[in-house]
């Protein structure tokens, strides 16, 4: 079975509660979308996914191969342009600092892997999205 997610409206701009049964989230659209900005916006919910996972990644390697970790952070940025044909183009610039008593080949191992990540690698494959239909359902939120 896939992962599923649950979404309920709320009544102040376009704030949404969205659930996987176990967290939940706050999302809504900016202002300049007259939203009230009190949530992540949905273009921030698909940056905070690559990033997390390409972060995680590191930490994961980087254990299992034992070598000396302390923190990471990271800075990603999304860039998307509409084309003349009305088609979207992202661009994703990820910067992963990486502590920790590592050599700089262990380093370049690790960035390469979070490269490699599951998310970076879904994007980047085949998407069949259907067509939105009727939910027929009480959601449960």
């Amino acid at each position: 079975m896939g992962k599923k997610i649950n979404i309920k409206n709320l009544t102040t701009g376009y704030q949404s509660l969205i659930t996987n049964g176990r967290h939940a989230i706050v999302g809504d659209e900016p202002t300049s979308s007259t939203g009230t900005d009190l949530g992540f916006s949905p273009e921030d919910l698909i940056l905070s996914s690559i990033a997390l996972c390409k972060v995680a990644t590191v930490r994961y390697i980087a254990r299992k191969n034992k070598w000396e970790i302390g923190e990471v952070d990271g800075e990603f940025e999304l860039n998307v342009k509409r084309g003349e044909d009305g088609k979207l183009s992202s661009h994703v610039t990820a910067k992963i600092k990486i502590k920790g008593d590592l050599t700089a080949e262990q380093k370049t191992e690790l960035l390469k892997q979070a490269d490699a990540c599951y998310v970076h690698r879904m994007i980047e494959g085949d998407w069949d999205i259907e067509n939105a239909v009727e939910l027929t359902e009480k959601v449960l939120v």
